[in-house]
C-alpha cells in the first residue's frame, strides 16, 4: 500500500546530503592515492643535479660521480691527448658524433665537451652496460698496439678514445653518452643541467 503522505522535500534533502557526504569521503580517500603517484624523497634526490669540485683534478685523472644511478666520469686531458684525437678518426665508428642522442648539442665537437681539457661522460659501455677501465696512457697495450689513451671494456673488448668515441669493429654500437652538464665556474661543474641557453 503506497503512503500518500511522502515528504518529497525531506527526501531531496536526504539524497543531496548523502551525495555531498559521499563526495567528501571519496575526496579524502583519493588524496593518499594521488599522492602515492608522486616520487619519493629518495627518488627526487637520485634524479637531482650533482655539483662536483674539479679544482684538484690532475691531468690524466678521473673523478667518478653518481648521477641517476649511473657513474659519470670527469677526466682532465692534456694537450698531447687532445692533439691525438683527430688522428683516430679513421679507426672510429662515429668520429663526428653524428648520433645526436649521445650528447647535447654543445658537446657535438671533436672533443665532445664544453671545455676541451675536461671530458664528462657516462661510464657505461654502450654494448651491455659494463664499466670500462680508464687507460689514459698513450702507450701500446695488449688490446691495441696503437693505443692513444681512452677506455677499454674487458667484458667484450670494446674500446673508446678519450672523447668517449667508440672504435669500429667492437661490440659497442655507439659512443659513450655525454650527460647534460654545465660549468658553474672554473672549479665547479653541475651534472644533470644543461648549459644556460641550451635546449
Amino acid at each position: 500500500m503506497a503512503n500518500p503522505e511522502v515528504n518529497t522535500g525531506r527526501r531531496r534533502f536526504l539524497t543531496a546530503t548523502t551525495a555531498v557526504v559521499g563526495a567528501i569521503g571519496a575526496g579524502f580517500a583519493a588524496v593518499p592515492f594521488v599522492s602515492s603517484w608522486q616520487p619519493s624523497a629518495k627518488a627526487r634526490v637520485a634524479g637531482a643535479p650533482v655539483e662536483q669540485d674539479i679544482s684538484k683534478l690532475e691531468v690524466g685523472q678521473r673523478l667518478i660521480v653518481q648521477w641517476r644511478g649511473q657513474p659519470v666520469w670527469i677526466i682532465r686531458r692534456d694537450e698531447a691527448q687532445l692533439a691525438a684525437l683527430p688522428s683516430l678518426d679513421g679507426s672510429l665508428r662515429d668520429p663526428d658524433s653524428k648520433n645526436i642522442d649521445q650528447q647535447p648539442t654543445y658537446a657535438a665537437n671533436a672533443h665532445r665537451s664544453i671545455r676541451p681539457e675536461i671530458g664528462v661522460m657516462v661510464g657505461l659501455c654502450t654494448h651491455l652496460g659494463c664499466s670500462p677501465s680508464f687507460v689514459p696512457e698513450m702507450v701500446p697495450q695488449l688490446f691495441d698496439a696503437n693505443w692513444k689513451g681512452g677506455f677499454y671494456c674487458p667484458c667484450h673488448n670494446s674500446r673508446f678514445d678519450l672523447a668517449g668515441r667508440v672504435y669500429a669493429g667492437v661490440p659497442a654500437p655507439t659512443n659513450l653518452r655525454i650527460p647534460p652538464h654545465r660549468f658553474l665556474d672554473d672549479d665547479r661543474i653541475l651534472i644533470g643541467v644543461d648549459t644556460e641557453g641550451a635546449a
